[in-house]
């Protein structure tokens, strides 16, 4: 087995080709995904090799690609949405929430909602707001709907085609600060030995802090771990943000007896509140420490000068290991 030097964008192409020469109702849609193939070139290619027909440039109109990818996943197809921004997302709120993530349930399981929604999110390209948002916590709160995130481009090839073979819609959360990151990936490897889907990664065994990231956010954790010379910090990439992987996350908290959660996202109800408080419940005895929280802030996203100040940095998460070694 070779393995290919990929960045996560051009392993997310290459995993959506590999999906649509393996099945002809694999379709791709969005925003100037076409001829141009996306504003960050995640497409790039597939337009000229599979045509108009299976790679569809919409309108600017996020309601109308939802409701068109429902439509075409009651029909046997097996659409796969880009949202060209995170903050774009919010005008196909309606055809998510109130169909997509329904229809299967509300069928007894006749009928399959296999949607895949791509959505580039967080920040640290120099945007601004809309551009550059964390709004996986609106996802994670519906019932109905799969949530990943990946964070290497191994990841990002296997989990893409994972996720269009998927009966359920699953949200896809690409971080596009990490778009262009590269490492190896095993392209020729079997489908059955990669990762399930929902299943955490220990990115790198410790044994006296469990730090839990996803996203972007994993490289920064990766990065603690390294310079912490004092602590033996393991990290524990979480990857499906729903359903969580918990047995991998209580496992290591119940040897670490200390948890730090990391992300990009606004602190208040987001994944991390949730995280520590089934951590709470299952490893109260096991804690040596309160969980901490290390996140955005509670501020609507900032003027692109400010926004390294906003994004969870590597001495903000080595402060919140600090601080849970503390006590």
């Amino acid at each position: 087995m070779t393995g290919t030097q990929l960045t996560i964008g051009k392993a997310v192409n290459e995993g959506l080709r590999r999906a649509m020469e393996a099945d002809p109702k694999v379709l791709v849609m969005g925003e100037d995904i076409g001829k141009l193939g996306g504003v960050f070139r995640v497409t790039d290619g597939l337009y000229k090799d599979f045509g108009a027909d299976r790679v569809i440039d919409t309108p600017l109109a996020e309601s109308s690609i939802l409701g068109t990818a429902i439509g075409l996943a009651m029909r046997g197809y097996r659409p796969v949405c880009e949202i060209q921004f995170d903050g774009f997302f919010f005008p196909a709120t309606n055809q998510t929430f109130t169909q997509l993530a329904k229809m299967h349930y509300r069928s007894a399981g006749r009928l399959p909602m296999p949607v895949v929604l791509r959505i580039p999110y967080g920040g640290g390209i120099g945007a601004v707001e809309h551009h550059s948002e964390s709004p996986e916590a609106y996802f994670v709160h519906t019932a109905g709907l799969r949530v990943v995130s990946v964070a290497t481009p191994q990841d990002a090839y296997w989990m893409i085609q994972q996720a269009i073979t998927c009966e359920d819609p699953v949200v896809f959360f690409e971080p596009k600060r990490r778009y262009w990151d590269k490492a190896e990936v095993a392209t020729d490897a079997d489908p059955g030995s990669a990762t399930p889907m929902g299943a955490a990664r220990v990115a790198r065994p410790g044994e006296d802090v469990t730090l839990v990231a996803y996203g972007a956010m994993v490289t920064t954790a990766l990065q603690a771990a390294e310079a912490d010379d004092e602590r033996s910090i393991e990290v524990i990439d979480v990857r499906s943000l729903s359903p969580v992987d918990y047995d991998t996350v209580f496992a290591s908290v119940r040897r670490t007896g200390r948890l730090v959660v990391a992300h990009e996202a606004p602190l208040s109800n987001g994944i991390g509140a949730e995280i520590a408080a089934r951590v709470t419940e299952a490893c109260f005895y096991h804690l040596e420490a309160p969980v901490i929280r290390i996140s955005g802030f509670d501020t609507p996203y900032p003027p692109s000068r400010l926004e390294e100040h906003y994004l969870p940095d590597l001495d903000r998460v080595l402060d919140g290991v600090d601080r849970a070694w503390a006590y």
